[in-house]
């Protein structure tokens, strides 16, 4: 019989200025247990959703995502303030 490992997903907001975003984004990709971003305007409007592989080498993933994050940069420029949605991961055992 195999064993699978249950995970519990859960959704956390937080509102941050534009400045900020590329540094928080760094970060949330090195934490490990993120496996979704989108990335909001104040008044809700979708303006990036990014999903994230569980399990991948940090040093990669921010290879990987370095046009992204250039984009984020972009953005960050135009706007004061952006909501950004975390979808984490969580195995229940932990």
């Amino acid at each position: 019989m195999k064993d699978k490992k249950e995970e519990r997903t859960w959704v956390e907001e937080i509102e941050i200025a534009g400045s900020e975003l590329v540094d928080r984004v760094k970060e949330l990709i090195a934490e490990g247990n993120v496996r979704r971003l989108i990335i909001r305007k104040p008044d809700g409007d979708l303006l990036l959703e990014v999903p994230l592989t569980a399990g991948v080498a940090v040093g990669s993933v921010v290879t990987i995502f370095a046009p992204v994050l250039v984009a984020l940069g972009a953005m960050a420029a135009l706007l004061t303030k952006v909501k950004v949605e975390i979808v984490r991961i969580k195995d229940k055992d932990d």
